[in-house]
């Protein structure tokens, strides 16, 4: 299984992410993106990844911190998407719930990423929270190849439905395993299985079991079991379509995809 965003970078793993990345092992998470947020978190996030060999890094510039990108920001991060384990430009996007930067300088900073991204040749990470006709609408005009994932799903039917066509995958977290998340779930059930990806984005949004704790990439079962059970399908299944589908995108190594292939 791959959790396809979690944010192993961010301080609430300093004490312990050895035996966070042990758990994962032993829950049978076999690949983590850490994805990074700001420019700091994105040089750790690299670290991270070039330390573990399970760990594959994202780079970019979440909306919250739209108003500090300076022109030297864009330079570092490009060089830092040329590294061999960074898999995706991202956590980018727009936020429009806590507006911790001005929504015309969000959208601006998201446009000029998604060019980024183009140019880099790298998926996108998406990040939408109650801006969901703003965000089709950047990705629609987007001249970049059309390709990464809306992160942690919290859209209707019908912006799954867009989001499909334009080609990009739709990732699932924790939240789907809330009781009154049947919206969720309904996504869960209907997203065809081959665009369908599993995330745990911890250390936030624990599966419902484990609602008040921190959350780590090993709890990404609790969110695939769900998904498997609302699809009415093995987890077996789910989670070697997801493991696939995360690893085409991301560019993983096969042995991932296809364990038969492993030497």
């Amino acid at each position: 299984m791959i959790d396809s965003h979690a944010h192993l970078e961010m301080t609430d793993f300093d004490r312990d992410r050895p035996q966070t990345l042990m758990r994962a092992r032993r829950a049978g998470v076999e690949a983590i993106v850490t994805v990074g947020t700001t420019l700091a978190d994105c040089r750790k996030a690299v670290a991270i990844a070039d330390q573990y060999p399970e760990v594959y890094a994202a780079v970019g510039i979440h909306p919250h911190d739209a108003r500090d990108i300076v022109p030297e920001t864009y330079d570092a991060l490009k060089e830092m998407a040329c590294r061999d384990k960074v898999v995706a430009w991202g956590e980018i996007g727009l936020d429009f719930y806590r507006d911790l930067s001005p929504r015309e300088t969000q959208m601006e900073r998201f446009r000029e990423q998604l060019a980024l991204a183009a140019e880099t040749d790298l998926p996108v990470i998406i990040h939408d929270r109650e801006a969901h006709a703003e965000t089709l609408a950047a990705l629609e005009v987007w001249q970049g190849r059309k390709r990464g994932v809306v992160h942690c799903f919290s859209g209707d039917w019908a912006m799954a439905r867009r989001c499909l066509d334009l080609g990009f995958y739709i990732s699932i977290a924790g939240p789907v395993t809330y009781p009154k998340n049947e919206k969720l779930r309904d996504i869960a059930r209907r997203v065809p299985l081959d665009r369908l990806l599993v995330e745990t984005d911890a250390p936030y949004l624990a599966p419902q079991t484990l609602r008040g704790r921190r959350n780590e990439p090993a709890y990404v079962v609790h969110a695939a079991g769900e998904i498997a059970a609302v699809r009415s399908i093995p987890l077996a299944e789910l989670d070697r379509a997801t493991t696939q589908n995360a690893a085409r995108l991301f560019g993983l190594p096969n042995s991932l995809a296809f364990p038969e292939t492993k030497s």
